[in-house]
């Protein structure tokens, strides 16, 4: 990007990011957000982990920060690209170069997380302070979630020197809690430790840390932004938001419209809104794929975590009379070994019908969502939801929980958003059994009128779910911030 084009710098820190790495929608905000605010004059890098292997990923790799002992070892930061995005990867071997994944190893969290999410924040903390050797300097510090909540404290506690902070909540269900004793080997100030400031109930968190620190707080919807100051939905927080209200925004997540285009994605025959027959021959092949036959009705994917909060433990009490109207679902998720156990006791009562398999595979989630009628997301709570989105750019109609980033973007088929051509989906409420089940016979009632049925196919498909419009919002706070 030309110097002359540049609007200000911005350090992202995250605990994940794609391409690099990914468990969860996390990683793909934070891989899209840079491509994403270039086109408004941002440049921003992203400073992460070095996980092992991931080093040697980069391109162009050079050494831009060195910060002698980081909790407990030695640590630089590395710089380059991958796949066009600026990444920053801090190496340190004694908190990052171990088996297992980013946050646990064998089923069980790893011991140090709280040290080693806290290095990642300092770190960040320092380069927002004073550069990298390269010259850059950022103008705003954003950290993502708990692995990145101490960052905004570190800059506040031990000067910001003029540079700004946002945090994003990702989702507030994970809070990054440590002990209060391990305050000082945190590099946290003890007189901050009071429930305005750093304790939370007689422990730390990183992500309320960074709630009461940070000059700017985001969430990944408005609805999300709105329920979070809510008991059933802030999970203990809601107090300190809502304390900051005028400083919380919402907005929405976008995805990556050219990796998930049907009319370019080579896992499937392409289709488009002209083209929407072909949308049929994927559905042949997706059936085939699961070994699923006799599905007269609409053919229902499930790409997700198999946890509660998704609302999957619905699924078996809504499935009888789903399939008996001719339904056919295809799963494809990990997570809770009764709820995997659950979809496996329904795939073998419903044979041919109801097929499942578990872990994840990204390929084969885009000849879902191309194969699919309709994708399925009955979360208890949403903080925003790529899911509904693919499904939406694929012309899979989805059927949602009215809860956060879900209510903001899907457009119920009632009678009014129907007459209007504007309905892309079902949204129900509340998230239970009954409402689930009563959604299902709406979609199977609205599957066998062929018109009725291609026309929210389209409408879905029309809607915005890239990111100009967040990206737009992004760049007006960081440029309200920097003043």
């Amino acid at each position: 990007m030309p110097e002359q084009a540049v609007a200000g710098r911005v350090l992202s820190v995250a605990s994940e990011c794609v391409p690099l790495l990914k468990t969860g929608g996390l990683a793909d905000v934070v891989g899209a957000l840079p491509k994403a605010l270039a086109a408004h004059g941002w440049d921003m890098r992203v400073l992460m982990p070095a996980y092992r292997g991931l080093a040697g990923r980069l391109e162009g790799a050079t050494e831009v920060w060195t910060g002698g002992d980081v909790f407990g070892g030695p640590a630089i930061v590395l710089g380059g690209r991958v796949d066009g995005v600026a990444m920053l990867l801090l190496s340190a071997p004694h908190l990052y170069d171990r088996e297992g994944g980013p946050y646990s190893a064998g089923g069980r969290d790893h011991p140090d997380n709280p040290e080693r999410f806290a290095a990642l924040s300092w770190v960040a903390a320092e380069i927002a302070r004073g550069g990298l050797g390269d010259g850059w300097r950022p103008d705003i510090l954003h950290a993502h979630d708990w692995q990145g909540g101490l960052a905004p404290a570190y800059l506040r506690y031990g000067g910001a020197g003029g540079v700004k902070s946002v945090i994003t909540i990702h989702n507030i269900a994970f809070q990054g809690l440590a002990p209060a004793w391990k305050l000082a080997g945190l590099q946290l100030p003890g007189s901050q430790f009071y429930p305005d400031a750093l304790e939370y109930y007689g422990n730390i968190s990183a992500l309320k840390a960074g709630l009461v620190t940070a000059d700017a707080i985001t969430t990944v919807s408005p609805t999300y932004a709105e329920e979070l100051m809510r008991p059933e939905f802030g999970m203990g927080l809601q107090g300190v938001i809502a304390a900051r209200a005028a400083r919380v925004r919402g907005i929405l997540n976008g995805v990556d419209a050219e990796v998930w285009d049907p009319a370019t994605d080579t896992e499937i025959l392409p289709y488009d809104l002209r083209r929407l027959k072909a949308k049929a021959a994927n559905r042949a092949r997706l059936m085939e794929e699961f070994g699923l036959s006799g599905v007269t009705g609409p053919l229902a994917i499930v790409v997700s975590r198999l946890t509660d909060q998704k609302g999957i433990d619905l699924i078996p009490a809504v499935l009888p009379d789903f399939v008996a109207a001719g339904g056919g679902l295809a799963v494809l998720g990990s997570g809770d070994p009764g709820l995997e156990g659950a979809l496996h006791e329904a795939a073998r009562r419903f044979p041919g019908r109801v097929a499942v398999k578990i872990g994840y595979d990204e390929r084969l989630s885009h000849r879902m969502f191309a194969g699919g009628d309709a994708v399925l997301v009955p979360s208890r709570f949403e903080p925003c939801g790529l899911t509904q989105m693919y499904g939406l750019r694929y012309g899979t109609l989805p059927v949602v929980a009215a809860t956060g980033g879900l209510a903001d973007t899907v457009i119920s088929a009632s009678p009014m958003a129907l007459a209007a051509g504007a309905a892309t989906g079902i949204a129900f409420h509340p998230t239970d059994a009954l409402a689930f089940g009563q959604a299902l016979r709406r979609l199977c009632a609205l599957f066998a009128e062929p018109a009725v049925w291609a026309g929210m196919q389209r409408a879905a498909m029309r809607q915005p779910v890239g990111w100009e419009a967040s990206s737009a919002a992004y760049a007006a706070l960081y440029a309200e911030l920097r003043g």
